[in-house]
């Protein structure tokens, strides 16, 4: 874990035989730390049962992130699987129920792999 960290309460995941280091929400510190594995084993952690779904989404904010360098915003997300998924299953309250902890935005991210929304707390 680099010095840039040392004063922020942090701790490890196990991901495949090595420390993963998470903040204290569960934040990758080194976002080049992200796998499939990573986001299983933060998942397992928050007693979530990762779908298809659940896939799709992790997938589209890390490919969003790639591609814009920011987090997508819920009503981009919402937009997206809308059209993907149709109206019911898109939308606001169908996300939310996927990442119960915090909502795509937050527990998304995490599973992502990026970085917390700007703003958040």
């Amino acid at each position: 874990m680099g010095d840039a960290y040392r004063d922020t309460p942090a701790r490890a995941i196990r991901v495949d035989g090595r420390d993963i280091w998470v903040d204290s929400e569960g934040y990758l510190i080194d976002l080049d730390d992200w796998s499939e594995a990573f986001a299983r084993a933060l998942a397992r952690e928050e007693q979530l049962e990762l779908s298809d779904e659940h896939w799709q989404v992790i997938r589209f904010i890390r490919n969003y992130y790639h591609d814009h360098r920011v987090q997508p915003q819920v009503r981009v997300m919402i937009r997206h699987f809308t059209g993907l998924w149709g109206p019911e299953r898109g939308s606001n309250h169908s996300l939310h129920d996927l990442f119960p902890r915090g909502g795509p935005q937050k527990q998304g991210n995490r599973m992502a792999g990026v970085l917390r929304t700007k703003g958040e707390h």
